[in-house]
Formats: C-alpha cells, sequence, structure tokens
C-alpha cells in the first residue's frame, strides 16, 4: 500500500467515525432536544451532520480511487454511512486492511514472498 492510499485511508476513517458520531450524538440529540423542551437545534446540527456526509462521500470516492476498491465494497460504506452506527463498522473494516497492507509491506521488505 503506497503512502497516498494509506491516507485516504486514515482520512477515511476519521471521517467516518466523525459522521457516525453526529449521527447519533449530534442529531439524535438535537431531535430529542426539540421534542421535549423549546430548544430547536435540529437545523444547525443536521447541517453539521450534512457537511461531514458529504465529505464522508468526497472521501469515500477518493479513497475508491487510490485503493481501486471493488464498486460492491463502496455500496456497502454508503450503506453503512446511513446507518446510526455504520460508521464504526467501517471504521473496523479499515483499520483491517490498514493492518494487512502494513503486514504485506513488511513481508516485502523482509523479501518473503506471497504464494
Amino acid at each position: 500500500m503506497d503512502v497516498k492510499t494509506a491516507a485516504a485511508l486514515r482520512r477515511l476513517r476519521i471521517i467516518s467515525i466523525a459522521e457516525a458520531i453526529s449521527f447519533l450524538a449530534l442529531l439524535l440529540l438535537g431531535t430529542v432536544l426539540s421534542r421535549v423542551s423549546s430548544v430547536n437545534l435540529v437545523m444547525p446540527l443536521g447541517m453539521i451532520h450534512g457537511v461531514l456526509f458529504i465529505a464522508y462521500v468526497v472521501l469515500l470516492a477518493d479513497v475508491w480511487n487510490k485503493a481501486k476498491w471493488p464498486m460492491s465494497r463502496v455500496w456497502l460504506f454508503l450503506l453503512w454511512s446511513v446507518l446510526p452506527t455504520g460508521g464504526f463498522f467501517g471504521d473496523r473494516m479499515i483499520r483491517r486492511e490498514e493492518s494487512a497492507g502494513l503486514i504485506a509491506a513488511r513481508a516485502r521488505k523482509e523479501g518473503v514472498v506471497n504464494a
């Protein structure tokens, strides 16, 4: 895995966690607050979540381009982005891919040939 691909994966991991937290904490909290009190935070918190979602989609397209992911994986990440805890699943999958890339890079460096 080259440096640009690893950096793109890291950015996607960060934004997937931020997007999941914004969905759970900000948007749901704002909805509950608007129902139980006179405070209406849905619009500003929804805008923050929307900006994070757009950044997520842009960074996902960047990873798709750099990592040469199959379209099925991209659709899976898009599905996870609309689920409340989906970003955490995406983070876990990316962490596994990053560690597999590091292991493969170490093996190449040490001269171990993949079978």
